[in-house]
């Protein structure tokens, strides 16, 4: 992994090997921290962009509100400190991660008294799943896991206790020898990947979960409205694991998993084994938005 140069903490961008909290920050040991994926492009004509920084901002901020932090900075400030992270960072693109943290005083279950901090970290990252995913697809395995309980986990927030569960799927996928696990909801419907939304087609329609169970993805939000302004037929409903079985083409998507192909999933074939012609025109649309190739979508783009 290539460090950016600088990490902003709390309002200060401090060297990468200098951020560093105490131990007895509480978030380290109970997980009650909200945190943002984005990515930052180096787009055709050079100049480097971040992709929907708005919109992630806006979670960041929903996500802490679910889990009662209340951030000591503006939403403009946060955005301000992004771009003031991206820039500093000595990298033309590179996946950001904003923190929102419990800082170290009492310990114990309730925080009384600790901290709300905010951190800001930048580092290249090529593509999640690989580029041999991104190119050919991954292979899935349903997980044993199931995704938190909608009562349980708060799954419209992206909180750090929750990726727990992600942890233990992905460990169990990767362990069996496949790419990325799936996980099914309470009900035994399909919920979402580890860190992924997932998508499936089905004689030209494309469906995929419903936000019931599922953390409302920026880049699911984007194939949505790819696949409206190319008059493709979307459904937004549960569907369960024999219908991904046999859909013809099924593809993750995320701020970093990007828009990755399934191949297969618990050994079976997903279509011909291999990505789609929907997946990857929806794939190419997406990364000729993110590149600024396609100027139709350049709104969802900030330059540095």
């Amino acid at each position: 992994m290539q460090k950016g140069k600088k990490i902003w903490m709390d309002g200060n961008l401090v060297d990468w090997d200098d951020a560093n909290i105490h131990i007895l920050t509480h978030t380290l040991h109970y997980g009650l921290g909200a945190f943002e994926g984005l990515r930052c492009y180096r787009c055709e004509d050079g100049r480097s962009a971040i992709f929907r920084l708005h919109e992630h901002t806006d979670r960041l901020f929903a996500s802490s509100h679910i889990g009662m932090l209340k951030i000591p900075f503006t939403k403009e400030e946060i955005n301000s400190a992004i771009i003031e992270t991206m820039k500093a960072s000595d990298l033309s693109e590179g996946y950001i991660r904003p923190l929102v943290y419990l800082g170290d005083g009492s310990m114990g279950i309730y925080p009384r008294t600790n901290p709300v901090r905010v951190a800001i970290a930048v580092w290249a990252w090529g593509a999640y799943l690989g580029d041999e995913g991104i190119a050919h697809g991954i292979k899935v395995k349903v997980s044993s896991f199931c995704r938190n309980h909608v009562n349980a986990g708060m799954s419209k927030a992206k909180l750090v206790g929750n990726y727990t569960n992600s942890i233990f799927a992905k460990k169990e996928a990767i362990d069996a020898g496949f790419d990325e696990a799936l996980l099914l909801d309470t009900e035994g419907y399909v919920s979402e990947g580890s860190g992924e939304n997932i998508f499936i087609i089905k004689d030209g329609v494309l469906k995929t979960t419903p936000l019931t169970s599922i953390l409302k993805g920026i880049t699911r939000d984007t194939v949505l409205r790819i696949a409206a302004d190319k008059g493709i037929k979307t459904v937004e409903e549960r569907f369960t694991r024999d219908e991904l079985y046999t859909a013809d083409e099924a593809f993750f998507t995320g701020t970093a998993a990007e828009i990755t192909p399934i191949a297969q999933v618990d050994g079976r074939k997903i279509g011909k084994g291999k990505p789609g012609p929907e997946s990857k025109e929806i794939q190419n649309t997406f990364f000729d938005i993110v590149k600024g190739r396609n100027k139709d979508y350049e709104g969802w783009l900030l330059y540095l």
